[in-house]
């Protein structure tokens, strides 16, 4: 089922995409966030015409503008009938048309250099990573327990709050229609780019973001993570609220993080806030948010002493038992 809209509208979006590079355009950000340097190297057009092609295409609702630093990005739009509209254009499109094939091939250049930024970054920060993941149940094991909480009925819209490299984004991709990760650190975003684009994920993005000040609108998602990031946060009472405002009626929220633990070197190592949280804690902080709290599942290392036990708590939004709102239509994605 497809979300309608005005027959005058609909009118000038078609016209704003019929137009040869405005359509190449729109197929490029079908595949991922761009800037315009990329297109216009892309296209090998001069930027004055590709920047008039991209406002005329923002004008219409088809694609949107993200500052992210000195950087712009652009996507397509998250608005569901104008999303739509472009992803069953371009679907349509004949992928062997040579100026097609010609345009993919520099676009996956240009994915290829940010794989390569994504791994410096990561070679750099190697062993940082290391030693952390040395001190805590494996991440494969947190992994499972996310999907077994979560569980497998679709969700509308997912919101990672500190995505980092994107991966919850990633794992849960078969579950979501649209997804959205938000960080502070722009060589972090920069990996999830390319981890996403590497796993073939083209209906989740991510982009710059305060925990404690969303980027998103009140009542707009059905799940948000927060995973592995409260104990960098001085006040992660503020970003669990902030969290809560995002949550539509019925919505959950899921928290994954470390339980109290006496580790006072990542204090001053690796610049954590907070030496774990406790289930009575969080629970509180969400119950102070009008959530209901759901459950709490820890789990704890192998090895002894100096590890650290991860605990998953899951809290949902109980409006739903006030007024039954119905969720937007799941839509399958190409």
């Amino acid at each position: 089922m497809y979300e309608v809209m005005p027959l005058a509208l609909f009118v000038d979006r078609l016209k704003s995409a019929a137009e040869l590079t405005r359509l190449r355009i729109l197929l490029l950000l079908s595949r991922g966030d761009l800037t315009v340097s990329d297109i216009t190297g892309i296209l090998g057009q001069s930027q004055p015409r590709v920047s008039r092609h991209m406002k005329l295409l923002q004008e219409a609702g088809l694609i949107s503008r993200h500052q992210e630093g000195a950087w712009a990005l652009f996507r397509l739009s998250d608005s569901g009938s104008a999303g739509e509209l472009v992803r069953d254009l371009c679907a349509r499109i004949d992928l062997s048309d040579p100026v097609v094939e010609r345009d993919l091939a520099r676009l996956a250049a240009v994915k290829a250099e940010r794989q390569r930024r994504a791994a410096d970054y990561f070679s750099r920060s190697a062993a940082r990573w290391d030693e952390l993941r040395k001190l805590h149940v494996d991440e494969a094991t947190v992994e499972a327990a996310v999907r077994s909480l979560v569980g497998d009925k679709p969700v509308h819209a997912l919101l990672d709050i500190g995505t980092g490299t994107g991966r919850m984004l990633e794992m849960l991709a078969p579950l979501y229609r649209h997804g959205i990760g938000i960080d502070t650190n722009r060589d972090m975003l920069n990996v999830a780019r390319a981890n996403l684009d590497r796993a073939g994920i083209g209906h989740a993005h991510v982009s710059y973001g305060d925990a404690f000040s969303l980027p998103v609108g009140r009542d707009e998602y059905d799940l948000v993570i927060i995973h592995q990031v409260l104990h960098y946060l001085d006040e992660p009472d503020a970003v669990i609220g902030e969290a809560a405002r995002a949550l539509r009626p019925g919505g959950r929220l899921l928290i994954v993080d470390f339980a109290p633990h006496d580790l006072e070197f990542l204090r001053t190592e690796h610049a954590h806030q907070r030496l774990g949280f406790s289930t009575a804690a969080i629970s509180g902080w969400a119950r102070d948010c009008g959530l209901e709290f759901v459950t709490a599942r820890e789990l704890a290392p192998a090895g002894g002493e100096n590890r650290l036990a991860v605990t998953l708590w899951l809290a949902r939004d109980p409006r739903i038992l006030i007024a039954d709102t119905p969720a937007p239509p799941i839509m399958e994605t190409a």
